[in-house]
């Protein structure tokens, strides 16, 4: 028994074993990227611009110079991209305020790549090479498994995601148990997938679910036909979502109204609005090259290397205990 008034919150979460298995994803993250010709960079965490995106939540550090924790380099390393970097590559912390839980923690590593030329699903596969580069041979037979959004959707559950209402899913949900406050369209679909999609799927694949409904586009291109797609795609390495990533949103115009349309549902959500990036939009302006671009959860893939069910148990200290 500790003595009062002393804890043992000193100390770190991840074992000995957890800190070497780190040390080695990042070595073999970096071989990984200098075999295929792919520049490592660095970019500020700390930015003027925080993310207008309502479900993201930026760490504000400074309130009289409004300087924000960045949530992901995505806007720093497209301004890149557009000076002419190439294939570039980021192994950084990344910050989002409210984030805890099993896989969550508000501050995490995140390892984010783009590829100039390259298609978002060519892209995709390349996330599963990454995660079987590092794992020693571990899922070398694990099979890929991809889906369609709309197929996926209307296989597990029975309804089409781009035709269905709002009753409709809070119904699919309701009957699956699922009880919570309204919700969005959007914030259903996000909901289903999490918790009856997900769940079901193998435990020893990689999943790729690509082409989303067009209003969870985020920053991907959306591409017109008899039903419109946002060229985004997510990978699941077993249950677990391991990255995700976007044919990339090039037209400066369509970045900029979804930029507005973020702070317009922050505000009618009480949120407050958040000061647009325009130093990406002017990139886009000048000439965002054809590209696709990815963002890992290192820690997750940390995870599932290690068999470990908690985020807690690969970082020295979580926000509970830094």
């Amino acid at each position: 028994m500790n003595p009062p008034g002393r804890t043992t919150d000193w100390r770190p979460g991840a074992s000995r074993r957890a800190l070497e298995a780190r040390a080695q994803l990042l070595a073999d993250i970096r071989a990984f990227f200098a075999e295929r010709g792919v520049l490592e960079v660095e970019t500020p965490v700390l930015s003027r611009r925080g993310n207008t995106d309502p479900n993201i939540e930026s760490v504000l550090t400074d309130e009289q110079a409004r300087r924000y924790l960045r949530t992901s380099p995505e806007f720093a390393m497209k301004r890149l991209l557009a000076a002419g970097a190439g294939d570039v590559y980021e192994l950084g912390r990344v910050f989002r305020a409210g984030e805890a839980g099993r896989y969550h923690n508000p501050e995490f590593t995140m390892l984010e790549w783009y590829r100039v030329g390259t298609p978002y699903l060519e892209l995709a596969s390349e996330v599963v090479d990454l995660a079987r580069a590092c794992a020693g041979g571990r899922f070398d037979g694990w099979p890929v498994h991809a889906f369609g959004y709309r197929e996926l959707f209307l296989e597990t559950t029975g309804l089409d995601p781009w035709l269905c209402s709002e009753d409709d899913l809070a119904d699919c949900a309701a009957e699956r148990g699922i009880a919570t406050a309204p919700l969005s369209h959007g914030e259903w679909l996000d909901l289903l997938l999490a918790e009856v999609i997900q769940p079901a799927f193998a435990g020893e694949r990689f999943t790729i679910v690509h082409d989303f409904p067009p209003e969870q586009a985020a920053l991907a291109r959306i591409r017109a036909g008899d039903r419109d797609v946002a060229e985004r795609f997510e990978v699941f390495l077993g249950h677990q979502e391991l990255a995700n990533g976007y044919q990339e949103l090039t037209d400066p115009d369509e970045q900029l109204q979804r930029f507005e349309r973020e702070n317009r549902l922050r505000k009618a959500r009480g949120q407050d609005p958040i000061a647009i990036d325009t130093n990406l939009v002017e990139a886009l302006r000048a000439g965002l090259p054809d590209c696709s671009g990815v963002a890992l959860g290192v820690d997750r893939l940390l995870m599932s290397l290690l068999d470990l069910d908690h985020i807690d148990a690969v970082l020295t200290f979580s926000a509970d205990r830094a």
